[in-house]
């Protein structure tokens, strides 16, 4: 049994749906939540035989927001998956938190459900940004939510944070860092804002009434997070991802690479032996497919070894560890290198925070 996958788990119910949100995620479908509990319960047995014989590495609980839910039923969820699943006794299990939604005895019933990292959803200290962003939260609900989690023995910690929103200066964005970097939290994601066309943002500024993100002030943001945050000692192991040592995410490591990897709940993704599939996405739908005993599918496509190649190595040039140098054209790899967008290291070749810029670019620059 050497292989090992990650187990994502999808709570779409959410106290507001912000703005530029695109994830599958509801407001006022609260009355939802327990035959939603009990779907995934069944899904997890519909997929059990075929999944028992690979290790379950991780467990994410991603959303939407999952501490909407009553932590007794989170809890009965992980118990429930560990009898459907082999998972690993040290594995890592992620749950996604709103600072709204949690208290110090939510979290210590977390920790004592197994629960071992939060991803905390922050995005800014600053209260103009937070409004922009249309988040409920505020700075000071975010610092108690941490202070509890901490008291509750959580000793791996996640911040989100987003930058480039209207509202945001440069001197925001970087007390929002250090107000971060001050908490003293395990891992720090940090993403530059994207307008989605299917969201209230995207309407409206696809209509001009709000300005869209400027990509070189996005770059300057990028720029202050790799330099304030290294200052502090964090690892920038991917490109919007930066660790204390030790604490790498291993649920996104896995998708980086190229882990198999199930979903459960509604528009959750699977990957698998070259097969991406994806649920159906409204919860309703979900709901009837899993009570009639079906697996809630809603569509799939195989990857072709080419396609395949090129995933790997858009998901390798990400990540600070780079990818073997046999993968790329040796040519356009040394010049990358001389222009400081790459460096060698052994047998990889790896892009530099500078190089990360053009990540997308360089994908089918540098390959063979």
């Amino acid at each position: 049994m050497n292989t090992s996958a990650g187990l994502y788990v999808h709570v779409p119910f959410c106290l507001t749906r912000c703005g530029y949100c695109d994830f599958n995620a509801y407001e006022g479908l609260d009355h939802l939540q327990s035959p939603y509990t009990t779907a995934l319960q069944k899904e997890a047995d519909l997929w059990s035989e075929q999944w028992r014989a690979i290790r379950i590495a991780s467990i994410f609980m991603g959303g939407g927001t999952p501490t909407t839910l009553p932590v007794e039923g989170l809890v009965s969820l992980l118990d429930h998956f560990r009898g459907a699943f082999h998972f690993a006794g040290d594995g890592e299990v992620t749950v996604e938190a709103n600072p709204d939604t949690v208290d110090a005895s939510y979290f210590a019933a977390l920790r004592a459900g197994g629960v071992n990292r939060i991803s905390m959803g922050v995005q800014s200290f600053d209260a103009s940004v937070l409004r922009s962003l249309e988040r409920l939260h505020s700075a000071d609900s975010v610092r108690s939510a941490f202070a509890s989690a901490r008291s509750a023995g959580v000793d791996n910690l996640n911040l989100d944070l987003i930058y480039g929103a209207e509202g945001e200066t440069s001197s925001s964005w970087v007390r929002t860092l250090e107000e971060a970097i001050a908490l003293g939290p395990d891992h720090i994601s940090a993403y530059a804002l994207t307008v989605e066309p299917n969201t209230p943002l995207g309407r409206q500024v696809a209509s001009g009434q709000r300005p869209g993100p400027d990509p070189d002030v996005q770059a300057d943001r990028y720029e202050a997070a790799c330099s304030l945050l290294a200052t502090a000692g964090y690892e920038h192991y991917e490109i919007s991802n930066w660790a204390q040592a030790g604490y790498r995410c291993v649920h996104n490591e896995g998708y980086w690479e190229g882990r198999p990897y199930l979903g459960l709940g509604a528009g959750a993704h699977s990957f698998r032996d070259g097969r991406r599939w994806w649920n159906v996405r409204p919860p309703q739908e979900y709901l009837s497919m899993v009570e009639s005993g079906r697996l809630p599918v809603g569509g799939e496509e195989r990857l072709t070894e080419d396609e395949r190649q090129t995933e790997q190595l858009l998901l390798g040039l990400r990540r600070t560890d780079g990818v073997p140098e046999a993968w790329l054209d040796a040519a356009r790899a040394t010049d990358y290198v001389a222009e400081g967008l790459a460096e060698r290291r052994g047998d990889r070749v790896a892009l530099t925070e500078r190089g990360w810029f053009v990540a997308s670019e360089a994908v089918l620059d540098l390959r063979r």
